[in-house]
């Protein structure tokens, strides 16, 4: 079966990670090089367990547009917004033997290099991926 495992920052996460302090300190360059030998790792060994099917990295809210409509009219709205503190930062879909076997490969992000604050507050869900209309059924 397939699950995607998401994770989780926020605009001044992404801020952050480019070295711009903001009421969150700035990364520094080998805290962001830690990450990216990080990553570069967990992904090399899903791809060598046979267990990575796609993985990305998304860029900063500010990029977003959000589509909506009012009395029927399409509506766009550029991000970011300021009602929302997290955002989708990235995700991996996984298809492996099961849910357990996809919930410990997303605990390993744990282990992911970090600032202290930024470690605090990260986390990762973990969804199985409909592939039929029955797989939607409660």
């Amino acid at each position: 079966m397939k699950y995607m495992i998401l994770t989780h920052a926020s605009q001044q996460d992404y801020d952050g990670m480019a070295g711009k302090a903001t009421d969150k300190p700035a990364w520094s360059a080998e805290e962001m090089a830690a990450m990216g030998a990080f990553m570069e790792k967990f992904n090399q060994e899903l791809e060598e367990s046979g267990e990575l099917v796609e993985t990305r990295g998304l860029t900063a809210p500010v990029h977003t547009r959000r589509l909506g409509s009012q009395d029927g009219v399409p509506v766009v709205t550029d991000g970011p917004y300021a009602e929302t503190q997290e955002v989708l930062a990235g995700y991996w879909i996984v298809e492996c033997e099961s849910f357990d076997r996809a919930t410990e490969i997303a605990a390993r992000l744990r282990n992911c290099p970090a600032p202290d604050h930024v470690a605090a507050s990260a986390m990762a869900d973990v969804r199985p991926i409909a592939e039929i209309r029955a797989d939607l059924e409660l």
